[in-house]
Order: structure tokens, then C-alpha cells, then sequence
């Protein structure tokens, strides 16, 4: 029972939502590993909705820089202390000049930036001096280099920024370019993880599965007790398991189902062609969470993205994807005013 201590009580408390007992279990369960105690948790059905108080967190800004003829996108992300200083003419144009010489020298990462020599200087001379100029601590943390016979990209208010590259026909090109700015802008507000369901790792699709069963569990608990309707509980996620025998097992269920019911033969075809639909999608919600492709469009949720694009040009077909989100993934220093004063007091 070495796993539960309460500082990582607390911190799975904050990450997942769920009650102090159950986190105690959970880390014991998992011998204090965070990660695998929030797995735990998800497939036990007891992760609730994160609490605000422990979203990350950061200043700074990211920036796009797309080259004339749209073949090129560079996003970068560089943090700063302050939302002020992220604000400043001076940062501004430190970030733009930063752009314009990670794609000129075609830089792919931060740790290539940061070994790159940029206006005759190291990049960590070149960045030290601007610190000192600027009077904040700045870091160059992320940087993209997306190349392809069409890209394009939205950045929203220097916080999310979304590259999309695509193939199509040198007819399409134009059509392509404005269309990848829209679709970078539903990526942005959607947050998908991957391009197609395809790309979903199968470690994931199978720990997603169980989680996303248990919650629906969970959901159908509380259901009955008002007396509501139940929620399906799917047998799967994501259309990466819907083999061909799994679809011809649940349409012969459904026909047996429907035959038991006395429905004519003649019409029974047509019912289990649209059972089957609705049963696709209720076994594909992990793909509408985290697939691009398979998201219904915000620009026209009558159609998935897939079929905008689709729509536009038959002959587009979407090659990389790459979204950055500020401050994402930087963890929070741990502030104790009690114990700030107390020490300052001390001295």
C-alpha cells in the first residue's frame, strides 16, 4: 500500500475529478504512477470533468508564417512571463523575425532552432540577448515545418494555431487553399488528435473502449434512478474494429431481431440498412472525438469533414496536420503564499 501519498492524492484528485477514496485505490491500484492511475480511474468509469483550476496555463504567443505560393507553413511557439510582454511591439517582431528564419532554413524543431546560428550569433546568444532587452524570460518552446503541394493555416488570437497540408489536382489548388484555412479553423475549435480513425494507435482505441463503456454505465446509473431512457452502450469506439464480421453479425441480429418482431421480409432490408447506420456511429464516438475526417463539419454540421472536402474536390486528400495550443503540456509552479511569508518573516 506504498503507492497513495497525499500529494499524489491530491494531484490525481485535480487531474481526474474523482473522490479521495477512489484516487487512494487507484494509486495503490498502480503503485503511485499518475498516468496509469487515471487509466484506472477512466476504465473504473470515475474520471468526472477536470476542474478549471488545474488547466495549464501560459503567456506567449504563437505565430504562423505561410509562404507566397502555399507550400510552406513554419508555426512556432515562444513563451514569455507576461501577458503584457506577450503583447509588446518588441516581442512581436523578436516572434516574426524567429518565423521567417526557422522557414528559411527549413528548422523542423525547437531543439534544431535552438542549435541554429541566426544573425550571425547561436540561436541561445541571439535569445539571451533579446531576454535582456525585453526584461522577461522567453522561451522558444515549439516549432513546425510543414511542407506539401498545398498548405494553409489559422491561427486564433496567438493562442491555437492549426497547418494543414493536402494533394489534389493542379486544377483544385485555389479551391484548396481556401479550404484548408476553414478546415484549420474547425480544427482549431474541435481539437482533433489525428487525421483519419486509421491513424488512432490500437493501445488507445482499446483503453478508450473500456473507458467510454463505463461512463455510459455510469451515465445509464443515474438514468434509472430518474426514470429516463437508457443510453446504447456500444460494443465499440472506432470504425478501425468494425470488421466485416462484426457489421454482418450485428445486421443478422438485427433481422432475427426484426423477424421475432413479425416485420414483412420484403421491408426488413430497408430497416436494417438504416439500423445498421446508427449502429456504426453509436460504435464510432472515439473517431468523432479525435478524427479530423470523421468530425461533423462546424461550417455545416450536416456533413462530416470528410464529406466537405469531398464536396469541394473530389481529388483533395489531407497529408499532415499539426495543431499547437499555448502553454500546453507546461506545468503550473505550485504557489504557497502561506509558506512564502512565513519563510520571508523567518529571515
Amino acid at each position: 500500500m506504498a503507492g497513495a501519498t497525499p500529494k499524489l492524492i491530491k494531484e490525481l484528485r485535480e487531474k481526474s475529478g474523482a473522490g479521495m477514496l477512489d484516487c487512494k485505490k487507484a494509486l495503490n491500484e498502480c503503485d503511485g504512477n499518475i498516468d496509469d492511475a487515471v487509466k484506472y480511474l477512466r476504465e473504473a468509469g470515475l474520471v468526472k470533468a477536470a476542474k478549471k483550476s488545474s488547466n495549464v496555463a501560459a503567456e506567449g504567443i504563437i505565430n504562423i508564417l505561410v509562404n507566397d505560393n502555399n507550400t510552406n507553413a513554419t508555426m512556432i511557439e515562444i513563451n514569455s512571463q507576461t501577458d503584457f510582454v506577450a503583447k509588446n511591439e518588441q516581442f512581436l517582431n523578436l516572434v516574426n523575425g524567429i518565423s521567417a528564419h526557422a522557414q528559411a532554413n527549413d528548422i523542423a524543431d525547437a531543439a534544431a532552432l535552438a542549435t541554429s546560428s541566426i544573425d550571425g550569433q547561436d540561436f541561445t546568444t541571439f535569445l539571451n540577448e533579446k531576454i535582456a532587452v525585453i526584461g522577461e524570460n522567453l522561451v522558444a518552446r515549439k516549432v513546425s515545418n510543414v511542407k506539401g503541394d498545398v498548405v494553409n493555416a489559422y491561427v486564433h488570437l496567438g493562442k491555437v494555431g492549426v497547418v494543414l497540408a493536402a494533394t489534389c489536382d493542379e486544377a483544385a489548388k485555389e479551391k484548396t487553399v481556401d479550404l484548408l484555412k476553414k478546415v484549420a479553423m474547425h480544427a482549431a475549435s474541435m481539437k482533433p488528435t489525428v487525421i483519419s480513425y486509421k491513424d488512432l494507435a490500437a493501445d488507445f482505441i482499446e483503453s478508450e473502449n473500456k473507458a467510454i463503456i463505463a461512463d455510459i454505465e455510469k451515465l445509464n446509473e443515474e438514468l434509472v434512478r430518474l426514470g429516463k431512457p437508457l443510453k446504447n452502450i456500444p460494443e465499440f469506439v472506432s470504425r478501425v474494429q468494425l470488421t466485416e464480421e462484426a457489421v454482418a453479425a450485428a445486421e443478422a441480429k438485427m433481422t432475427e431481431e426484426l423477424l421475432a418482431q413479425g416485420k414483412p421480409e420484403k421491408i426488413i432490408g430497408n430497416i436494417v440498412k438504416g439500423k445498421i447506420a446508427k449502429w456504426i456511429e453509436d460504435n464510432s464516438q472515439l473517431d468523432t472525438a479525435h478524427a479530423l475526417l470523421s468530425q461533423n463539419y462546424v461550417m455545416d454540421d450536416s456533413m462530416t469533414v470528410e464529406q466537405a472536402i469531398k464536396a469541394v474536390d473530389a481529388s483533395i486528400e489531407l497529408t499532415s496536420y499539426v495543431r499547437f495550443e499555448l502553454g500546453e503540456g507546461i506545468e503550473k509552479k505550485e504557489e504557497d503564499f502561506a509558506a512564502e511569508v512565513a519563510a520571508q518573516m523567518g529571515q
